[in-house]
């Protein structure tokens, strides 16, 4: 029952939301600043999946990053309701081309100024990683990239790919580190879904980095990620623990 009645609240609210956030966007298609504001409305539905949200700046992070690459663990579609309450001004997703092909979400996707990438085709790919690369520079953007490629789903967090790293590098902006708490223990037929917190890092610098020790880049994010991931993990687990 708890199932059916949350669908249905968040069915009526995603509708409305997709009504006028397609508006919305049709008054400036395409431009980064509808990325941030849908992100927001997005990340209000958490409250609907009985989710406490909190989102906390570590010291020394932007909360206008500007022009840099933003990394964030992906772990289940649970991120529309949480990270989406991270993404900051300026900043747009890098998401796989098939999702224009989602009724409705894929088109809103494409009007809020997000770049689509053809993960089936090397060539195309690294093509668009060019592509960001200019716009970066270009535009003072802030690109946010997935690089585990992948979604988690309990998990812990998987191996980087190396495509944010070569954004960053090849565009010489720091990368920003986005880490959510694992959100394995959220179920849709649960009332109280407990607590989830978002944590955006410090800045960390591409100087002294190149295509040829790339990895070692990857290897260094994915290491301090890791460990902020566990972090939060246990914190949230003793929230809930309380809470219950």
């Amino acid at each position: 029952m708890i199932i059916v009645l949350r669908l249905i609240a968040v069915l009526i609210v995603a509708i409305l939301l997709f009504v006028f956030g397609g508006l919305y966007c049709l008054l400036s298609p395409r431009n980064p600043r509808n990325c941030y504001q849908i992100s927001k409305w997005f990340g209000r539905l958490s409250g609907l999946f009985g989710t406490k949200v909190e989102l906390r700046f570590a010291e020394g992070a932007p909360r206008e990053p500007g022009a840099s690459v933003c990394i964030a663990n992906h772990q289940s579609n649970w991120d529309m309701v949480t990270l989406s309450n991270a993404l900051m001004p300026g900043a747009v997703t890098v998401g796989k081309k098939s999702l224009l092909w989602i009724p409705i979400f894929g088109q809103l996707y494409w009007l809020t100024g997000n770049v689509l990438i053809d993960r089936a085709n090397r060539s195309k790919a690294m093509g668009t990683i060019a592509q960001v690369i200019e716009k970066i520079r270009e535009k003072q953007l802030c690109v946010w990239l997935f690089p585990e490629g992948t979604r988690s789903r309990g998990r812990g967090l998987l191996p980087f790919k190396t495509g944010a790293f070569h954004a960053a590098i090849g565009a010489q902006v720091p990368l920003v580190p986005v880490v959510c708490s694992s959100t394995h223990h959220c179920k849709a037929n649960r009332w109280n879904n407990g607590h989830v917190i978002v944590e955006v890092m410090a800045p960390i610098s591409v100087e002294g980095y190149s295509k040829e020790n790339v990895r070692e880049l990857a290897a260094h994010c994915h290491q301090l990620m890791k460990a902020k991931l566990e972090q939060l993990d246990a914190e949230v687990a003793e929230r809930n623990k309380q809470s219950a």
